[in-house]
């Protein structure tokens, strides 16, 4: 049986060391609920080969640098923004991907509700922008939203997050809204309604809703207790 040719630490640390044409970035799509509807946070880019066109927040990663490390610089940087859960996607490395040469990228999103963070920073024109409305982006940034979307669908029916993008008490109607904002479908209020209550992590406060446009609904509160205590055997909801 022929013999594996297997590599040395120090065959490999100059194999690395001779690959300084490539380098790391993180890519940071910062998803965001507002009055009913998914948006996006992009920047305008000041490369010339795009610019006036919008783009993902990203930067090169230090090497000293852990990429989760990175993705919350990034955020913090380019926002003010900091407290924010990010998670990682997949990584982007298209040879020509990036014009400045050789540039791999890991992606990262978030969730939060826009009202409960605010910018800090606005330089580069800073904006929220609907998600159903982008077609085009700088670089492969479409395709990193485009994957990030996607996750964020499936992770929206594994694990509550919708919740957080709510306020303390909130009705079912507001809840129906984060649902259909995300995956963006309509849903039918009935079936909706039912697999919730089936559930059972909603807890009747006994409270109705005021001044609002619309017959007023009855106000929930999410039971993190009782998530908490049966998250292992939770197996998510599907629309």
């Amino acid at each position: 049986m022929q013999k594996m040719n297997m590599k040395t630490l120090s065959a490999m640390q100059t194999e690395v060391q001779s690959f300084k044409s490539i380098a790391l970035s993180v890519d940071c799509v910062i998803f965001g609920f507002e009055k009913n509807k998914l948006k996006v946070l992009l920047i305008r880019s000041d490369m010339k080969k795009f610019l006036g066109k919008w783009s993902l927040l990203g930067d090169l990663v230090d090497p000293k640098e852990e990429l989760d490390v990175a993705a919350i610089r990034v955020l913090k940087e380019r926002t003010g923004l900091d407290n924010v859960f990010l998670e990682q996607v997949k990584t982007f490395g298209s040879l020509n991907r990036h014009p400045a040469g050789r540039v791999i990228s890991v992606a990262y999103y978030a969730l939060i509700n826009i009202q409960n963070h605010k910018l800090k920073i606005l330089d580069n024109e800073l904006h929220w922008h609907d998600v159903n409305d982008i077609t085009e982006l700088a670089f492969d940034h479409i395709q990193i939203l485009n994957a990030s979307y996607e996750q964020l669908q499936r992770r929206v029916q594994e694990h509550p997050l919708a919740f957080s993008l709510l306020p303390k008490k909130f009705s079912l109607r507001d809840l129906q809204n984060v649902y259909e904002a995300i995956l963006n479908i309509k849903l039918d209020r009935r079936n909706f309604r039912k697999k919730f209550f089936a559930m059972n992590f909603l807890v009747d406060i006994k409270e109705m809703e005021k001044n609002v446009p619309h017959r007023p609904g009855q106000l929930y509160n999410f039971n993190y207790t009782k998530y908490q205590k049966r998250k292992k055997s939770y197996v998510g909801i599907d629309f």
